[in-house]
């Protein structure tokens, strides 16, 4: 089988299945694990190259959408040359990724139609079961079940160390300017590491905040995990915050209980490492408990 991944995540998946030689193409955010990197990449980023601060990038991502535009490239010529039996993408987020719109119309295009597999996750349930259906897909259905067991034995652990243990009251900071509080499954992350999530919802999408809504609800602990930024990229972009009143006031600042983490490998992506998260959040939120 011949599988092209349009997802950091389901390419995770896929190596933790053991299916990393039946990859043949990913896409350009594709970096774990390291041999990920060097398969053909099948898509771009359209916006210009450069460093950008939040706002920017907000602001250009924004201008697209509005008009229709998608903010990547999909390579048609590559994947015909590549022909694929399965294709993983997505439709959760039009931001995230190529749209499935436009996937699915260029596998209806080649010679020899493949599957293609659209996952959208909104739980850390739903992300288990990503990946016992990308097992299933592929024919490795027990790797998926032996995976998921492992993973929800991780999960049952860190409850197992929380067990009766008063809540953290948490923020998620899922973008910086505009502030942007983490969605999906980030708020059952929180909850499951021994927190309470002060403005994302469980199960629903990432959501814009304010600066009166941050001072308000006044979190015991910030988690600062910026979508697709790694631990560097995120510290570097919390300069950004030095110029904001209402962030110096916050009690977690004044407390020092301010935690850049790795967005992009552990909150961000649907896949496996989002058990890593969740362990991470623990020693966070409570580091003497888990």
């Amino acid at each position: 089988m011949k599988i092209i991944s349009l997802l950091p995540s389901t390419t995770e998946i896929c190596y933790a299945l053991g299916l990393g030689d039946a990859v043949v193409g990913v896409t350009h955010e594709c970096d774990f694990p390291d041999d990920a990197r060097g398969k053909p990449h099948l898509t771009g980023n359209i916006l210009p190259d450069g460093e950008h601060t939040s706002a920017d990038i907000d602001r250009m991502i924004a201008e697209r959408v509005m008009s229709g535009q998608s903010i990547y490239h999909l390579d048609t010529d590559l994947l015909a040359e590549l022909t694929p039996d399965l294709i993983l993408t997505q439709e959760l987020c039009e931001v995230c990724a190529v749209s499935y719109t436009d996937v699915l119309a260029a596998a209806q295009a080649l010679p020899r139609m493949p599957e293609v597999a659209a996952f959208e996750p909104h739980s850390i349930d739903e992300i288990l079961a990503s990946i016992v259906e990308v097992a299933r897909l592929a024919g490795v259905p027990e790797q998926g079940e032996q995976i998921v067991a492992a993973l929800r034995a991780r999960l049952a652990i860190v409850a197992e160390h929380l067990a009766g243990v008063a809540p953290q009251r948490v923020l998620c900071l899922e973008w910086l300017a505009p502030p942007m509080a983490g969605g999906h499954w980030v708020p059952e992350m929180a909850r499951l590491a021994g927190g309470i999530d002060v403005l994302g919802p469980e199960g629903q999408p990432s959501t814009y905040i304010t600066w009166e809504q941050i001072s308000a609800s006044d979190p015991d602990v910030v988690i600062v995990m910026p979508c697709g930024y790694d631990l560097d990229a995120t510290r570097l972009a919390m300069r950004e915050l030095d110029s904001v009143p209402e962030w110096h006031a916050l009690r977690a600042v004044r407390e020092g209980r301010v935690y850049p983490v790795d967005g992009s490998g552990y909150f961000n992506r649907p896949g496996p490492r989002i058990i890593d998260g969740v362990e991470l959040l623990a020693r966070l939120i409570r580091p003497t408990t888990a």
